[in-house]
């Protein structure tokens, strides 16, 4: 990894405007765990489990990744200044692996820490159940799979926001409900399913689509593929293409 396009990449996600939008959205769940809490509490795991799939899994979390991880080479192909990265002889596989860890790091510690402070807040005065410790870990594997697979898809089409929202919301929001086979091929699903094996509440609070070992595997291929489709895809990457 090149830790000068690393650090850079860094500075480059956190320092924009729409850091503050995103700030704000990692804030929503922790905003409803509080109110919750404040108020009568009736079934802990049910309500915790629910908010942290419906909140922080389905929306938070790969909204972020989307944003973070089509912006770290994207912003670049779009205004042409990939063509200095490019010019450079610095390996491709360097850059990608730097401007993933840059999205992945700034992802986890805005998706990361939110969904741990949901889950102790919401689930105060109760056993944890495993629940705070299921979801943050399960989100923190989620991470790495989204950051990699939009970091791809920024590479391969001008529209990647577009069709990273057409995933996030009609493949994982939707078909995700109706077939059970594209559990393997969900993100969102490999997410669950590691929180599922690490909580111990009930299938009535949290009943995931994949066993946590068979997710977790997922996400390790997810990760990696997408990394080396990202590599190759940039080493074909005409300098004319971007400017």
């Amino acid at each position: 990894m090149n830790f000068a396009i690393f650090r850079l990449t860094v500075r480059e996600l956190t320092g924009q405007r729409r850091m503050l939008l995103m700030l704000l959205l990692a804030a929503v769940p922790v905003l409803l765990s509080i109110i919750y809490s404040l108020g009568d509490k009736i079934d802990h795991p049910d309500w915790t489990a629910g908010m942290l799939t419906t909140v922080v899994v389905t929306v938070v979390l790969p909204l972020i990744c989307l944003i973070l991880g089509t912006s770290a080479l994207g912003s670049e192909i779009e205004d042409g200044t990939v063509v200095y990265i490019l010019a450079k002889p610095v390996p491709r596989l360097q850059i990608v692996t730097a401007k993933f860890a840059a999205a992945a790091l700034v992802s986890a510690v805005l998706v990361v820490p939110a969904t741990a402070i949901s889950g102790v807040v919401s689930m105060s005065g109760v056993p944890a159940e495993g629940l705070a410790a299921g979801f943050t870990l399960g989100v923190a594997f989620g991470v790495l799979a989204y950051t990699a697979l939009f970091l791809l898809l920024s590479l391969v089409t001008s529209r990647a926001l577009l069709f990273g929202l057409v995933y996030v919301f009609v493949w994982e929001g939707l078909l995700t409900n109706l077939f059970d086979a594209v559990a393997y091929v969900s993100i969102r699903q490999y997410c669950l399913g590691i929180a599922d094996a690490v909580a111990t509440v009930g299938p009535e609070d949290l009943d995931a689509d994949l066993a946590g070992g068979v997710a977790l595997a997922l996400v390790v291929v997810v990760t990696i593929a997408a990394l080396y489709f990202a590599t190759r895809r940039l080493e074909t990457l005409e300098l004319s293409e971007s400017e």
